[in-house]
């Protein structure tokens, strides 16, 4: 509900941004009130610990899907990956974080292989049942399994990807349905790496 009220605001206030000539979020919505992202404090595909409080610095993308996803994970993955190399060297100062929703079937080996199919850059993150709810909850997730004809399941999640900026703030959402050249030109505003 949180994600929905914020984004609510920021379509509410979006008019009288643009009216004010401050910078208009082209793929998705800038948060009015940026605050500091809640912390995330899990494992990497590699067994190494991650936490988001370490990642200032650089803008962290994250993306919360699943391997075993047959559309919008991979699409999305791959237009982040696109999105990287667009900003060249910029690159370097922009993380792709993906957190799973689907521990049971996203072992360390899968995210690991999974990763290095869209850029090995990328960073996979797992955890226990109760660390990933934490998570989950702090950010609006509520990952719900659908079982399949098949006797397999699928896991129906949010598509946002949320924007972590340099100071640990959330400062956006991009919508997965954003054209490349408009998250290009979002993350070159945020980065401060030339003119939007």
């Amino acid at each position: 509900m949180r994600v929905l009220f914020r984004l609510f605001l920021s379509m509410l206030f979006l008019p009288l941004l643009i009216a004010c000539g401050s910078y208009a979020w082209r793929s998705g919505a800038m948060l009015p009130d940026p605050s500091a992202a809640p912390e995330i404090a899990l494992t990497n595909q590699d067994g190494n610990p991650f936490r988001l409080s370490d990642q200032q610095g650089v803008i962290t993308l994250l993306f919360f899907g699943y391997s075993y996803c047959p559309d919008v994970c991979p699409t999305t993955l791959t237009d982040l990956a696109a999105v990287r190399k667009r900003l060249g060297a910029d690159a370097e100062r922009v993380r792709v974080v993906f957190i799973t929703v689907d521990p049971a079937r996203d072992t360390p080996a899968r995210l690991t292989s999974y990763m290095r199919s869209f850029d090995p850059n990328f960073i996979a993150l797992t955890g226990s049942d109760t660390e990933l709810q934490t998570v989950y909850q702090a950010y609006s997730i509520i990952p719900i399994r659908r079982e399949l004809a098949d006797g397999g399941y699928a896991m129906d999640h949010t598509s946002s990807v949320y924007v972590i900026d340099q100071a640990g703030r959330w400062r956006a959402l991009i919508s997965v349905e954003s054209k490349l050249e408009d998250i290009v030109a979002d993350l070159r505003y945020l980065l401060g790496a030339g003119k939007a």
